[in-house]
């Protein structure tokens, strides 16, 4: 039942956002959009988005890992970003990583500040009208939350004051988008390493301490939007007709059995394991590899 009200919110939100008027005028050049992966996942992982999806945004998308790649940095080139955080996927690294993605956010002077995973496919073109029904300017935190109850956590302060603190946060899993001027508010938490401080203050990943930082100590509501998609739901209900509205697509596996998107093509499951590939031809049939395919 709640996985056929997702379904339904994801058709009803996909009618809603053609409706209102923009609220400003974006293009993609106004988006920053932040990968974080690790070197071990180059191949694995960053390869396929290379392929797909970044290939037609390499202008917007920076790739933030933990170690250098010559091949990578002859593909993004500035775009790589190495860290030098640690490859370990602990809640330091991973916060580590959120720290230099925000800075390097400041630095660019774009408007959005969106962060993806490496299991992420990202559609620019439905982000971009998202994004547009809203004002850079003003407070706005976009994403999906992966609980359905705000997470509650611990404050830490000094050695031995400690107090309790709810709050929702958008996951990471299926990225999220913060304005520039909420980007500019969470500096005194985020900006020049004090990111990792405040992550430390409650315990918790980076994008538990993004919504720490936004909701908890500044106030402002996520606003959730069922556009963007992580691999901890049932990602087969997505269905081809509502594939060009996503924000975000992902894949995974439950209880050992594949949870991808559901669409049929010219590649089979083992050439295409994450659907990705046969994603991205449906948004971008003219992409010249997608071309040479043999569609069914």
């Amino acid at each position: 039942i709640e996985l056929s009200r997702g379904k339904r919110a994801v058709e009803h939100r996909a009618v809603k956002a053609r409706d209102p008027t923009p609220v400003e005028e974006l293009s993609p050049a106004d988006v920053f959009i932040a990968v974080k992966t690790t070197k071990k996942y180059h191949h694995t992982r960053l390869d396929l988005l290379l392929d797909t999806w970044i290939s037609t945004n390499m202008l917007q998308t920076y790739v933030f890992t933990d170690g250098e790649d010559d091949r990578l940095r002859k593909r993004m080139g500035s775009h790589m970003i190495n860290t030098n955080c640690s490859a370990a996927h602990s809640r330091q690294a991973l916060s580590c990583k959120m720290a230099v993605e925000y800075d390097t956010f400041i630095s660019s002077g774009k408007k959005w500040f969106c962060h993806v995973d490496d299991d992420n496919y990202l559609n620019i073109r439905p982000l971009v009208k998202l994004l547009s029904h809203y004002s850079h300017a003003h407070d706005v935190y976009i994403g999906r939350p992966s609980l359905d109850r705000p997470l509650e956590a611990t404050e830490r302060f000094g050695d031995s004051h400690t107090r309790p603190v709810r709050f929702w946060f958008a996951t990471g899993g299926a990225g999220f988008c913060v304005s520039r001027g909420l980007a500019l508010k969470m500096s005194p938490w985020a900006s020049g390493g004090n990111f990792m401080t405040t992550a430390d203050r409650i315990r918790l990943p980076d994008d538990c301490t993004v919504g720490y930082i936004i909701e908890a100590l500044l106030g402002v509501g996520l606003i959730r939007s069922p556009l963007f998609h992580s691999h901890l739901e049932n990602l087969q209900l997505v269905s081809l007709t509502q594939i060009h509205h996503q924000v975000t697509l992902s894949y995974g596996a439950v209880d050992s059995k594949r949870n991808i998107i559901n669409v049929r093509g010219a590649l089979s499951l083992d050439e295409d394991p994450t659907r990705f590939r046969s994603v991205h031809c449906v948004l971008y049939p003219d992409t010249p590899w997608c071309s040479a395919l043999t569609w069914y």
